[in-house]
């Protein structure tokens, strides 16, 4: 039986959702809608892999992810998949009418906060998480006191002045290589060494500063929590050269302040 390798690019609110890892008795999450809807159109096990595992509340414009399908399962999507004449078409039309159908099967059934918006077929070596080279976050905050009600679950309603020159001094002690086990929610069993390389803070307006962080890989919870204390230097109640003294200690619970997940999303994975 031949398997078809796809990568695919998701996008997703991640609201409702207890992030993007599948668990033992917890429906709602985006591995599990799409591995639930694949198993289905294919009539057999589907599993997916993930590029990252956004935590729950994350949001995804670029999320990547790989699967594997039985070849003879796709001519089953198509309308007419069965007539004779079917033989007559050339390989490379078929192939492009059974990812078609496999698109739009996907879009058609997933809820309408998950997207597919590109698929494509990947050598049999691609595996959209082992072989990942860099990612791109980016974290927003509003820093007006007047809710923005239309956008207030890709941000994070903080509702104060930050500066932003003092968050780009700290900013700067987290970028290069360094063990992040400070920066961490979860008791890791693997390296905690990750290099960060670069942290862009901007204002795009008045009321909002956006943290893009790119790197080659990031921790449980650790933008959250890089942004949770580059926002207390920000707003003044911390100096600037606490983030490499926190940094430094190498010890979970060593920062403290998580910002809300809401105002997170993944961005891009780069292979």
């Amino acid at each position: 039986m031949r398997l078809v390798n796809y990568k695919m690019t998701i996008q997703y609110e991640g609201t409702r959702y207890r992030g993007w890892q599948k668990q033992p008795g917890v429906e709602n999450t985006i591995q599990g809608k799409l591995e639930t809807l694949l198993s289905r159109l294919m009539e057999e096990p589907i599993e997916v892999y993930g590029a990252g595992r956004t935590d729950a509340g994350v949001h995804a414009l670029g999320q990547v992810a790989s699967f594997r399908v039985p070849e003879e399962k796709l001519r089953l999507l198509q309308h007419g998949g069965a007539d004779a004449g079917q033989g007559d078409i050339l390989p490379s039309r078929l192939r492009e009418a059974e990812d078609a159908a496999l698109f739009a099967a996907l879009n058609h059934y997933l809820p309408e906060d998950i997207a597919v918006v590109r698929l494509v077929r990947a050598s049999d070596r691609f595996h959209a998480r082992y072989l990942t080279a860099s990612k791109w976050y980016q974290y927003r905050i509003r820093t007006s006191p007047v809710s923005d009600v239309r956008n207030r679950r890709f941000l994070w309603q903080y509702g104060g002045p930050l500066d932003t020159v003092k968050m780009a001094e700290g900013a700067k002690l987290l970028t290069g290589c360094h063990d992040f086990a400070s920066f961490c929610g979860l008791k890791m069993k693997k390296s905690t060494v990750r290099t960060v390389s670069r942290i862009e803070i901007t204002q795009p307006d008045e009321d909002t500063v956006v943290l893009d962080y790119y790197g080659d890989g990031f921790l449980n919870h650790m933008v959250r929590l890089m942004t949770g204390e580059l926002v207390e230097v920000g707003a003044g109640r911390m100096e600037p050269d606490e983030i490499g003294r926190i940094l430094s200690e190498c010890r979970k619970g060593a920062a403290d302040r998580t910002a809300p997940a809401s105002g997170l999303t993944l961005m891009e994975v780069n292979y």
